[in-house]
């Protein structure tokens, strides 16, 4: 004889638990259904494997489904699956103890079993089920246990208390109705079943069939039809010899959301202590929906094929945040909302193994698709030279992966109308061999360092063809030596924080402690120079006292007559430019002025001092020596006004002199 209805208490402050499920471990009322699901598939595996041995639980009937029903007229919302089901006393032990989970139980009785073939159980803390009082004012559970004759109702309001009593439900598994609230009501149109089921429970393994109504022929009444609304079979479980390059474009389409191609991808599964499968894409182009923030995005976390994450920042390197794509995981482990990680020595060995993954793909497609790599390094470099600053780790590997111009690869501004701008060009020295790219790699630069030369150079700036002009490089340019043209306000950054790449300085061009390699002869004429023009040293340092930290001879320059250089701790003026417009506080930034002795102005100059010392002309020559210098530099005039007038001065008395000649 079945038991009459009786009315049992919760085994637990439910009324406070339930309060904390809906008000603390779940953000959204949609994760419901993905729970609800998910325990649906619980019992579905449950009942696969004991039928292994049990064949007759299936009772002729194999048919393994989940069912998905709405009824607006009851505003109720049906959940059916044909799995193990529950007797008396499960419904009373793992609906009645709060956070009593059947699914962990089971495990644990296979594990002291020592049953290797245990089924992969998605449930582990027991309070998924609760998540129904999200939408619902009263859950109804009828389950008939499989091989049993009895079947039972559980119901209950998420109070204190819930009903059980005897049933005629035939069917073998369970039948879970809600009964829907008002903020619960969303849920009874199918295409919002179909939205979160297909997002959150796509890869279940097992049918998930929406309630539809299908309209026959002419005038014949609409029938309901079961609709198959998941796809079951997860692409990156797949053998990779299964899939085509079209149907791994396609899924790019379904994580990537915003249409286009992946430039190329990784598809991998890990086995060992921790087990695991992922497939990453890299974008062949920035996404729609893509943000420079410091959110991560683009990796979705599956536990099992059920949705946990669709952004998940535990699993990636943060500098890694333009790559899409999935990790699926059979044994990591959630807290019991299951919308974040734990911290665990199994999701920091996931992160270290996917940033693996990630820059394999990168350094492979750097290597076998060149110019396709150059092309998304425009777009995404970024975020390796973020890495390449921040992961201590892996910062020798992204620093490979980095892509500059040069003064081999740019035509400065100044260069002959014929020559091509942003395009390969030999070295100044005519005996280096062209660039096949004006992109430059570190890797690639090292190679082509010339004999005698033991440093990177580079120099930072707002414009590459610009930049390649400038006076501090001339005397690197007429030894040959490459330099590394910095266009990116976070290169100097980058650099800084290198400082070495292969054992080898980077050296800015702009330092005031640049060392170049002399010989016995150029260091005898340095020093005689210095000792030469020290009077006009002396005099700029009197005129320009408080605009600039000191006046000194130059090794650098070639060409122009003077140029101004940064001392310990300067900031290059591009940046404090940057810095400034951002509202950041920046002290005056007192540079070294270098001064060409062998320029014939210089020497003009010293002429005229000597022959008027300290003249009004004499300042203003200085003066704006100085200023164009600072104007090379990329600095801001304090004056351009002033600049202007005596510029206009000076072409003034040049070309009275050219007349009076």
């Amino acid at each position: 004889m079945s038991s009459p209805q009786e009315v049992l208490p919760f085994q637990a402050e439910v009324s406070q638990v339930l309060r904390l499920v809906v008000h603390s471990l779940y953000s959204q009322r949609e994760v419901f259904l993905r729970e609800l699901v998910s325990n649906a598939s619980d019992a579905l595996d449950k009942l696969r494997f004991r039928a292994i041995t049990e064949p007759a639980l299936l009772h002729g009937d194999e048919r393994l489904s989940i069912r998905i029903s709405a009824d607006e007229t009851a505003n109720t919302l049906t959940l059916t699956d044909s799995g193990i089901g529950m007797s008396r006393e499960e419904l009373v032990k793992n609906l009645g103890t709060v956070a009593h989970s059947g699914s962990k139980a089971l495990l644990e009785e296979l594990k002291k079993r020592g049953d290797g073939s245990a089924p992969s159980l998605i449930g582990q803390f027991g309070v998924g089920f609760y998540s129904a009082y999200l939408v619902s004012t009263k859950v109804v559970v009828t389950s008939r246990e499989a091989g049993g004759t009895e079947a039972f109702t559980w119901t209950s309001d998420g109070e204190s208390s819930f009903t059980i009593e005897p049933s005629d439900y035939a069917p073998r598994g369970t039948q879970i109705v809600l009964h829907l609230s008002e903020a619960g009501k969303e849920f009874l149109a199918g295409w919002r079943i179909r939205e979160v089921v297909r997002r959150a429970s796509n890869y279940i393994g097992y049918p998930i069939e929406l309630e539809t109504e299908k309209r026959g022929e002419e005038g014949a009444p609409l029938e309901k039809v079961w609709e198959r609304i998941n796809e079951a079979k997860a692409l990156w479980q797949r053998p990779k010899s299964e899939i085509t390059s079209e149907e791994y474009e396609g899924f790019y389409r379904e994580v990537a959301t915003g249409g286009g191609k992946p430039l190329a991808w990784t598809h991998f599964k890990v086995e060992g202590t921790t087990e695991f499968a992922g497939l990453l894409y890299l974008p062949e182009e920035r996404p729609f929906d893509f943000s420079f923030d410091g959110k991560q995005r683009g990796l979705k976390l599956f536990v099992k094929r059920v949705l946990i994450f669709d952004d998940c920042a535990e699993l990636g390197a943060p500098w890694a945040r333009f790559v899409r794509g999935v990790v699926d995981s059979d044994d990591l482990p959630l807290n019991v909302s299951r919308e974040l990680l734990q911290d665990s020595s199994l999701a920091r060995t996931i992160k270290k193994q996917t940033t693996k993954k990630i820059l394999e793909l990168l350094e492979e497609t750097a290597s076998l698709k060149p110019r396709e790599y150059e092309k998304f390094f425009l777009a995404f470099g970024s975020f390796l030279k973020e890495g390449s600053a921040n992961d201590f780790e892996h910062r020798e590997r992204l620093a490979k992966l980095l892509r500059f111009r040069s003064t081999f690869t740019v035509a400065p501004v100044d260069a002959p109308v014929d020559a091509p701008v942003d395009a390969p060009l030999d070295a100044t020295s005519g005996d280096a061999a062209p660039v096949p790219s004006d992109w430059v790699s570190l890797v690639e630069y090292v190679t082509r360092m010339r004999e005698g030369q033991s440093d990177i150079y580079y120099l930072a700036g707002d414009k590459a063809s610009a930049v390649s002009s400038s006076p501090h490089l001339e005397s690197l340019k007429k030894r040959g030596f490459e330099v590394l043209l910095l266009t990116d306000p976070v290169d100097a950054f980058v650099f800084e924080s290198l400082r070495q790449f292969e054992g080898k300085d980077l050296v800015s061009a702009l330092h005031a402690d640049l060392e170049l390699e002399t010989s016995d002869d150029e260091k005898k004429a340095h020093e005689e120079a210095e000792t030469s023009v020290k009077p006009l040293l002396d005099r700029a340092s009197e005129f320009l006292k408080g605009k600039v930290e000191a006046v000194l001879v130059s090794q650098r320059l070639t060409d122009s007559p003077a140029c101004l250089v940064l001392g310990e701790g300067g900031l290059p003026a591009h940046l404090e430019r940057m810095l400034r417009e951002a509202g950041q506080p920046v002290p005056p930034q007192k540079r070294i002025l270098e001064i060409n002795p062998s320029h014939v102005l210089v020497k003009a100059l010293l002429a005229l001092d000597a022959k008027e010392p300290g003249s009004d002309r004499v300042r203003e020559f200085i003066e704006v020596l100085h200023d164009q210098a600072a104007l090379q530099h990329g600095a801001t005039l304090e004056d351009p006004n002033l600049f202007a007038k005596r510029v206009t001065n000076l072409l003034t008395m040049a070309a009275e002199s050219a007349l009076a000649g």
